[in-house]
């Protein structure tokens, strides 16, 4: 335990010490059964008497604070004291718009049946395989000069690593010094709000879309417009006039996972020069499909280079693992190097270095094809399912791509009120209400498969119906 005592002056200095360990035991900084320094230690550390220490333990074991053990030391008696928190009273206030921010999802106890979005199977990830990558790197030799900086890109193996992967994988056009290493799609977002925008300006999102963005936009003073979608995706004839930059998920859209077609992917690039906008694209889970042609990123279309691409692995992987990426054209590298070295300076190095091992190895490729087929099979599993469970009540919204499908409901439906009925149930999942904008809020349900097992999901399905009533 490292005790932190502090005196001030020369006057009764064991009153000091005494007056301070017996705050830090009420407070419960100090906890039953933790030992304090030796008398003659914490005197050497305060450059005072040992006796003026001594004193001030004797006085403690007294009043039954403090107890020795022959042999052993002193140690802190039971008191069924709680830590004391910060003053409560303060005149500092946040900003009026950090009332409006709330965490999302909310919490969800009681879980049989985990529907939700964006979840992937823990079960599915190779950790005896990540386990050696962590273990062979967690060594002085491995992790290198202790004293060096992280690279605030990050680290240049896995900068090329991930360039060699999305290259492969998602045609992305890219070379490790056009990547900027991120703790995942939310820090890139917000770097680039750092660096390209100012408070006030407008950005167009899409309508139903993915709530942390546009709360993270909104803490950050940007006015979020919300763009309709269709069957083809983002509608370019939608786009406020005043918008600075634009915010979709082209590939596979959250969360009604249509992919955006090819005219409409030439229609917003067209429009974002001709209107000097800078394009977000989200491609969140594009490793994930299962049918259809690949559709080609808006980056690798992109010909003015104002397109920024950003990626996570959390969807991958394990959201634990908070490593993403994005890309960007060379006249930004400084400045998102910049960005980054002053909000949070570089990701965990050890982590960085496992994952260029784990892409360099094969086994992200691997860990995709795997656990790709198994998604694809729940996928499949309540595509069919649903229709024969709801009828016509729902109707599923064509997809082939990701970790979840979604489905309207008609016209006025409660959706919210079905998923608190099927959440009393033990079914968990989104009501599609929630993701809504500005626009009119479409109901309807959004069914996750990547946290629910293949032999689970009829009975899951069935229970929701009983739920959701008639």
């Amino acid at each position: 335990m490292d005790l932190h005592v502090s005196l001030v002056g020369r006057r009764d200095l064991a009153g000091q010490i005494y007056a301070q360990l017996r705050a830090a035991i009420l407070d419960g900084r100090l906890r039953a059964g933790e030992a304090v320094p030796p008398t003659r230690e914490l005197a050497r550390r305060l450059a005072i008497s040992r006796n003026t220490v001594a004193a001030a333990y004797d006085r403690l074991a007294a009043e039954g604070f403090l107890e020795s053990r022959v042999g052993a030391g002193t140690f802190v008696r039971e008191t069924g004291s709680a830590a004391r928190g910060a003053p409560a009273a303060s005149p500092l206030r946040p900003r009026a718009r950090w009332d409006e921010v709330a965490v999302w999802p909310r919490p969800m106890p009681g879980i049989r049946w985990d529907f939700r979005a964006g979840l992937p199977d823990a079960a599915l990830f190779p950790y005896e395989a990540w386990r050696r990558i962590m273990a062979g790197l967690l060594c002085p030799s491995a992790l290198g000069d202790p004293g060096a900086a992280g690279d605030p890109a990050g680290l240049p193996a896995l900068r090329e690593a991930i360039a060699r992967h999305v290259g492969v994988s998602r045609s992305v056009r890219a070379a490790g010094r056009d990547i900027l290493v991120t703790s995942g799609t939310q820090q890139a977002l917000d770097l680039i709000v750092r660096v390209l925008l100012e408070p006030g300006d407008t950005v167009a999102v899409e309508d139903p879309g993915y709530p942390p963005v546009r709360m993270l936009l909104a803490a950050a003073g940007m006015r979020v417009r919300g763009v309709p979608v269709d069957a083809e995706g983002l509608r370019v004839d939608a786009l406020p006039g005043d918008a600075r930059a634009v915010y979709v998920t082209p590939s596979h859209q959250f969360p009604l996972g249509m992919p955006m077609s090819l005219p409409r992917r030439r229609a917003l690039l067209d429009w974002a020069r001709r209107r000097d906008v800078v394009i977000v694209e989200d491609d969140y889970d594009t490793e994930y499909r299962y049918g259809g042609r690949p559709i080609e990123p808006l980056q690798s279309l992109d010909e003015d280079g104002r397109v920024l691409y950003t990626g996570t692995f959390s969807k991958i992987m394990r959201p634990v693992l908070r490593l993403g990426f994005l890309v960007a054209p060379p006249s930004l590298h400084r400045a998102f190097r910049m960005a980054r070295y002053v909000s949070s300076w570089h990701a965990e190095l050890p982590a960085q270095a496992a994952l260029a091992r784990f892409i360099d190895e094969g086994l992200l490729a691997r860990h995709i094809r795997r656990s790709r087929r198994a998604y694809r099979a729940r996928h499949e599993r309540i595509a069919g399912l649903l229709p024969e469970l709801f009828g016509d009540r729902l109707a599923v919204v064509p997809a082939e791509a990701g970790l979840h499908l979604s489905a309207v409901l008609p016209t006025g439906t409660d959706d919210a009120a079905i998923a608190a009925r099927a959440l009393g149930a033990g079914v968990g999942l989104f009501p599609l209400s929630e993701f809504a904008v500005t626009g009119p809020a479409v109901p309807g349900l959004v069914f996750g498969y990547g946290a629910v097992e293949l032999p689970a999901i009829e009975a899951g399905l069935r229970r929701l119906r009983a739920a959701a009533g008639d």
